[in-house]
């Protein structure tokens, strides 16, 4: 069984939904080698990287014998590791239910909402559909966000690093409106340490991969 002693390696690419997974590490203090990967030049699609995740994709991670793979997994697996940073909700505290239903609604309901809405499609039958429709997402979002200032109250979570991540790119490609709630929480969650060290070491890795590339 892998320990906390147990080497961590993030696979990451910059800019990506991964970068949100390296701020929780620096949130976590979680001791870890990055594994960069260039997605310009299709290093997703090599055999190495498909061995660690078949679909290609990042972040993911390997940690000892283990391999996680998927955004929210990602954040769960983390976060419960080093409950000593007390990011995650114990499995006997109350909080642990809404902690859990907003690490999964991200994935289940919000993207797929907003790329619909993005791609200019129709959801699916409400029968069918995972998230019924946009509107109603979106004003669970911005209840989830009421009144703050984090997803669980007084009390930041990994859930605000996946959040905040999230809400960073959508609103920026106007994906998500900028309503009041999400932008002041966007502003706070900007503000935290770790987010500003990680976004100013991610813009660095993305400059020396755009200077490597072909010319």
């Amino acid at each position: 069984m892998p320990t906390t002693t147990d080497a961590i390696v993030l696979h990451h690419a910059p800019n990506t939904r991964s970068t949100g997974v390296r701020v929780l590490l620096e949130e976590l203090g979680a001791p870890h080698d990055l594994h960069v990967i260039n997605l310009k030049a299709g290093e997703q699609q090599g055999s190495a990287h498909l061995a660690v995740n078949p679909m290609g994709k990042v972040p993911a991670i390997r940690h000892g014998a283990a391999t996680v793979a998927e955004q929210a997994a990602c954040y769960l697996y983390l976060a419960d590791l080093f409950p000593e940073a007390g990011l995650a909700p114990a499995l006997t505290d109350p909080a642990r239910g809404a902690y859990l239903r907003w690490m999964v609604f991200y994935g289940s309901c919000f993207e797929p909402a907003v790329i619909d809405r993005a791609m200019e499609r129709d959801p699916p039958p409400r029968m069918m559909s995972a998230y019924g429709d946009y509107d109603t997402v979106l004003s669970q979002v911005i209840a989830m966000l009421t009144p703050g200032p984090w997803i669980l109250g007084e009390r930041f979570s990994a859930a605000d690093v996946l959040w905040g991540s999230a809400l960073g790119w959508t609103t920026a490609f106007k994906l998500v409106p900028e309503e009041p709630a999400i932008m002041a929480y966007l502003a706070r969650y900007r503000a935290r340490p770790a987010y500003q060290a990680i976004s100013a070491d991610d813009a660095r890795l993305a400059a020396a991969q755009q200077e490597s590339a072909p010319g």
